[in-house]
């Protein structure tokens, strides 16, 4: 699957491909950038009063990161999904497992 045609998937789509292959692969960088880019995101989409409580509590940044695929915050990480899974496409194989 080309970039091309993973911007067709839906937000929700490309964060559970993206992050169920990151779990199963022990891929913590991408976690990590994906919690580091959250409050960004939430900011960007109209949620700003939750970027502060984000940058002060890890366990919220780890709920959101397995959630962040739904809404506006999963639109505004399209990118992050989008750009992930192009350079994993093995992680498109296994879409219909859950994370």
């Amino acid at each position: 699957m080309d970039v091309d045609q993973l911007a067709q998937l839906s937000a929700k789509e490309l964060h559970d491909r993206a992050v169920r292959y990151a779990v199963r692969h022990g891929d913590f960088g991408f976690l990590w950038e994906l919690l580091k880019v959250i409050p960004a995101a939430e900011a960007a989409s109209g949620h700003s009063d939750e970027t502060a409580n984000d940058l002060s509590r890890v366990s919220a940044l780890l709920s959101d990161a397995l959630g962040a695929g739904e809404g506006e915050l999963g639109e505004a990480l399209r990118p992050i999904y989008i750009d992930y899974l192009a350079r994993h496409p093995d992680a498109l194989r296994n879409a219909g497992e859950d994370v």
